[in-house]
C-alpha cells in the first residue's frame, strides 16, 4: 500500500533530526516557479491571499526571498512538519529500519512541493493547497499542480507493488487528487469519537489519529492494506458492521 498525508501548517526548526539521511524533492523546479510568483506579493498582500496576520504574512515574505532549491539550509519534512499529525506519527522514536519504511510506503501531499518522502528537504514555508494562488496554469494551485500529483503517486504505487493508496490526508489535500487515474483503489480511514451521545469526527483527534495510523503502518512494515483493519491505538477499533469496501471506520468511546 501507499499512504498519503497532509502536510503541517507549522513546523519545528529547533529539535534536531534524528537521522542525517535525505531525499530531494522530485518536482523543485515547479516549486520554484511558485516561489518566483509568490515573490511578488507584498506582504499585504499575501497576508489577504492566505488569510493570515500581518506577523506571519512578514515572516513567509522574508521565507521566499531567501528560498533556494540548496538544500544545506533545509530539514526533513517528517522532521520539520510539526502538526496534529506528525505528534502522531513522532517519527523521531522511529528506528532507522522503520523510517526507511516510511520512506517507500508514505508520500506528504504539498502546496509548494506537490508530493513529498518523508526525508526530502523540505524549507521553511506557508502555502497551503487550497491557496488561490493564481499561476500561467490557472486560477489555484490544484489547476498548477494538475495531473502531475497523482503521476507521482502511481510511480509510487508501481515502485512498491502496491494494491492499494490509503489517503490519511485532508481533503483540501487530497483534492489535488484524481482517483480516477489512480491504477489502485482509495481506501480512505475515518477516525469518529463518541461526544453528546454520538460519533462524531473531532478534527484534532481525528488528526493526530491519521499520523497514529502511518505510524503503526512503519512500526509493523506493514504492505498489505487490509492489516490496518487491525489498528487498535488510542482506544480506537475498526468498525466492521458501518465500514465499506472503501470507507473504513475506526471509533473510540472515551469518558464523556
Amino acid at each position: 500500500m501507499l499512504i498519503v498525508l497532509s502536510p503541517a501548517k507549522s513546523l519545528d526548526l529547533e529539535t534536531p533530526p534524528t537521522t542525517t539521511l535525505h531525499t530531494t524533492p522530485d518536482f523543485l523546479d515547479r516549486s520554484s516557479a511558485l516561489i518566483d510568483v509568490l515573490r511578488r506579493y507584498s506582504p499585504a498582500e499575501l497576508g489577504t491571499l492566505m488569510h493570515i496576520s500581518d506577523p506571519l504574512a512578514v515572516l513567509n515574505v522574508e521565507r521566499y526571498a531567501s528560498w533556494s532549491v540548496d538544500t544545506r539550509e533545509a530539514r526533513q519534512a517528517i522532521m520539520a512538519f510539526n502538526g496534529d499529525v506528525y505528534a502522531g506519527f513522532d517519527a523521531r522514536s522511529l528506528k532507522p529500519g522503520q523510517l526507511d519504511h516510511a520512506q517507500r510506503s508514505v508520500r506528504i501531499l504539498s502546496g509548494l512541493y506537490g508530493v513529498l518522502r518523508p526525508l526530502d528537504l523540505i524549507h521553511p514555508h506557508r502555502l497551503e493547497m487550497g491557496t488561490k494562488l493564481a499561476t500561467a496554469a490557472g486560477k489555484d494551485l490544484y489547476a498548477f499542480w494538475g495531473e502531475s500529483v497523482t503521476g507521482a503517486l502511481n510511480a509510487a504505487i508501481a515502485a512498491n507493488g502496491a494494491k492499494a493508496l490509503v489517503n490519511l490526508a485532508s481533503e483540501e489535500y487530497f483534492k489535488s487528487v484524481k482517483p480516477a487515474l489512480l491504477t489502485v483503489p482509495v481506501i480512505t480511514p475515518v477516525f469518529e469519537d463518541w461526544k453528546g451521545g454520538k460519533y462524531k469526527i473531532i478534527s484534532f483527534y481525528a488528526k493526530r489519529a491519521r499520523g497514529l495510523m502511518a505510524r503503526y503502518a512503519a512500526l509493523k512494515g506493514l504492505v498489505d492494506a487490509d492489516k490496518l483493519k487491525g489498528f487498535k491505538v488510542d482506544g480506537y477499533a475498526f468498525d466492521k458492521h458501518d465500514s465499506d469496501e472503501r470507507t473504513w471506520i475506526f471509533r473510540r468511546k472515551l469518558d464523556d
